[in-house]
């Protein structure tokens, strides 16, 4: 039984993450989130996402690593990437 209760948290945590898409921040801009997770994939995205749209167009926030076992035991992070809306880069080589 605690086995499904565990496996209901972990479902219940993900559609609470999937619900959340967007945001906006006290200055009014709009924020988009890019990815949710960590580790090597957490790297891979945000370095991908900084090269697309610039640093200042690209926020990290930790996330609640509540529900999902391997993080709470881990003590591992969890991170949400959020991409200002509408951002535009500019290359600064020219």
């Amino acid at each position: 039984m605690e086995h499904l209760d565990r496996e209901n948290l972990v479902r219940q945590r993900v559609a609470e993450e999937e619900e959340v898409r967007q945001r906006v921040d006290k200055e009014g801009n709009r924020w988009i989130k890019a990815y949710f997770g960590s580790g090597a994939h957490f790297r891979n995205w945000l370095s991908q996402v900084i090269e697309l749209k610039g640093k200042e167009n690209v926020m990290v926030e930790e996330a609640d690593p509540r529900g999902f076992r391997c993080y709470e035991e881990s003590g591992e992070k969890m991170y949400q990437i959020w991409v200002r809306e509408n951002a535009v880069h500019r290359d600064e080589s020219g």
